[in-house]
């Protein structure tokens, strides 16, 4: 069964979904081997939480937006704001409850322009 844990799950599915136009593959945790442009993403952190209802988890995850040009990377990123803010979701019986933008930064990493985007998932 999964838990919080593999949060990165809802990631992949949303934004595989939303056919982020120009981008060349979509990675977990990091890759040697992309070529521009491309996303990756990771969990930050996790807050187990009790509520009422039962337990949920607060899960930081961050999104960064990798492209040649600057103008790119904001591309890139707008669109991935729009298939994750606000969103909701499940997989099997993990239930993403809301998943908000709460960070952002811009960076210069790897030759690439970088949007790096933070999002917390609270997950059932």
């Amino acid at each position: 069964m999964a838990t919080s844990l593999s949060a990165g799950l809802f990631i992949r599915e949303m934004l595989g979904n939303a056919n982020i136009t120009g981008v060349t593959k979509i990675f977990p945790v990091a890759t040697d081997t992309a070529q521009l442009p491309y996303i990756s993403y990771r969990r930050v952190s996790l807050d187990p939480q009790a509520w009422k209802g039962g337990n949920a988890d607060m899960v930081g995850v961050e999104v960064l937006c990798y492209a040649s040009t600057y103008e790119q990377s904001l591309t890139i990123a707008e669109a991935v704001r729009v298939a994750l803010d606000c969103m909701q979701a499940s997989i099997d019986a993990l239930v993403l409850r809301s998943c908000l933008l709460v960070d952002s930064e811009e960076m210069w990493s790897d030759d690439a322009y970088v949007q790096r985007l933070v999002f917390n998932l609270k997950i059932a």
